[in-house]
């Protein structure tokens, strides 16, 4: 693993963070893009997290460097500024981190890494999204549901939710291979975030990540299909 950023609080701070998770094997540090590509001329790197303002050599500049080895790392950037995640993405980045670093985001990422070291993971699906004046990417895998608004459709997440101009029957035919299923004519959720499945009287539902959403009762028999394969069992 290595850590860049041209602050040294930033790179110490970091390794830290990263130090603490038992996955983590070594943690090299650099000080500057320079010493970023030094290091990995010389070292068997995973992952890199990569600051993206940085004198000389930023982080998007070291990332399309590595982008043109053979076996690139995963790339991570951390930064605090959101003005460069479409760039980011471009360059195949697996995460994009904002300052301050929380401890449960971060773990995140480390998973990402894990699984892409793991199982040879695809490049995540992205999606562009606007939230106020700024434009960023928002990873699929990160919708935990997702509910009907007119013409457009209000994607959510652990951290916030978008709107995009889609319409839920659209995202239901393209999103299906990815693990959606549609439960009501207002809602699509992601089964890998669903908690349980309730038969109320008062009406089925679903937990997903927090959330309890209706259940239609024409959806209903699909959908307890789907989540039983997934060894979700309903709830009274």
């Amino acid at each position: 693993m290595l850590v860049a950023d041209d602050e040294l609080p930033a790179v110490e701070e970091l390794a830290f963070l990263l130090g603490r998770d038992e996955r983590i094997g070594a943690i090299h540090r650099a000080s500057s893009g320079a010493e970023a590509l030094r290091t990995l001329e010389t070292e068997s790197v995973d992952a890199v997290f990569l600051d993206i303002h940085m004198p000389a050599l930023s982080g998007l500049d070291i990332a399309r460097a590595i982008s043109r080895s053979s076996s690139p790392p995963a790339v991570v950037f951390v930064t605090a500024d959101e003005d460069c995640a479409l760039e980011a993405f471009d360059l195949a980045a697996i995460d994009y981190l904002l300052k301050p670093l929380r401890a449960e985001r971060l773990s995140r990422s480390v998973d990402r890494i894990s699984e892409l070291i793991k199982d040879g993971a695809p490049a995540p699906e992205m999606i562009t999204v606007d939230l106020g004046s700024t434009t960023r990417m928002i990873r699929r895998d990160d919708v935990t549901y997702v509910q009907a608004q007119g013409d457009y459709a209000r994607l959510h997440t652990a951290e916030a939710s978008y709107l995009i101009r889609v319409p839920l029957s659209d995202l239901e035919q393209k999103w299906a291979d990815a693990g959606f299923i549609r439960i009501h004519r207002s809602y699509l959720i992601a089964l890998k975030h669903v908690q349980h499945l309730k038969l109320a009287a008062t009406g089925p539902s679903v937990a997903v990540a927090g959330a309890e959403l209706p259940i239609s009762r024409r959806h209903l028999p699909s959908v307890r299909d789907k989540l039983q394969s997934t060894r979700i069992r309903p709830q009274g």
